[in-house]
């Protein structure tokens, strides 16, 4: 059964998150603090997906996401948060999130979101050529595994499928609002520059220099493109 790890100090909300998932047929784990959940997240296994929230004692939901992501730890993390500020949003993601829902929220749709996050984890590729290589840059779908010049890159599970699916259309250019769509799945009202933010984290991953990128290419008023390089 997959496993759901609900963060949130705020009882009501933590017994409502794990109501619904549970109706839903996950597993699922709480903790009321940050300090908790990173206990939980040293344990075997650890739980495929977490929600979390913005705002905790202690050790609060940006740093516990900045600390899991250092630690190479790429579990998906979908954000809560009560503020409803495109800079708190912004942030998140930037901290590793990738995705997050704003307080107040209808289960259905958080329940809707965490499926979508793990679908996208468990597609199977199978049909589909098992290695993608863009000059210095080898992206293996099998093995979930990103490289560059030879040494292996840890991207969250979300910039490892905006990658992927750059790499599969290489060369052609691909909208914000396009890849909103297929990367993302459904929805995510306009906010483009969600698509912007997770560019600029595969750059400064792959890149020798993410200002004069060499193979994520933008294209002025269109979008994205991956090329094979210099």
């Amino acid at each position: 059964m997959t496993r759901v790890l609900v963060v949130d100090d705020e009882e009501s909300i933590s017994k409502l998150v794990e109501y619904n998932l549970q109706q839903a047929g996950f597993e699922v784990l709480t903790a009321d603090s940050g300090t908790r959940a990173m206990e939980i997240m040293a344990t075997t296994p650890r739980p495929d997906l977490m929600v979390l929230d913005l705002m905790l004692p202690g050790i609060g939901g940006m740093e516990l996401c900045q600390r899991l992501r250092k630690d190479g730890i790429t579990t998906p993390i979908i954000m809560l948060t009560a503020k409803d500020d495109e800079v708190d949003r912004i942030l998140g993601l930037e901290m590793g999130a990738d995705d997050y829902v704003t307080k107040p929220f209808s289960p259905r749709e958080l329940v809707a979101r965490v499926k979508a996050v793990l679908r996208r984890m468990s597609e199977d590729n199978s049909g589909e050529e098992g290695v993608f290589r863009c000059g210095e840059v080898v992206v293996d779908i099998n093995r979930y595994e990103v490289s560059v010049r030879g040494e292996k890159v840890d991207l969250t599970p979300r910039e490892f499928e905006l990658l992927h699916y750059l790499a599969k259309h290489m060369g052609r250019v691909m909208s914000r609002d396009h890849l909103l769509d297929k990367v993302w799945g459904y929805e995510f009202a306009g906010d483009t520059r969600i698509v912007d933010v997770h560019i600029s984290h595969l750059r400064d991953k792959l890149e020798r220099d993410p200002k004069q990128p060499e193979f994520i290419k933008t294209v002025r008023g269109v979008g994205y493109k991956l090329v094979r390089g210099e």
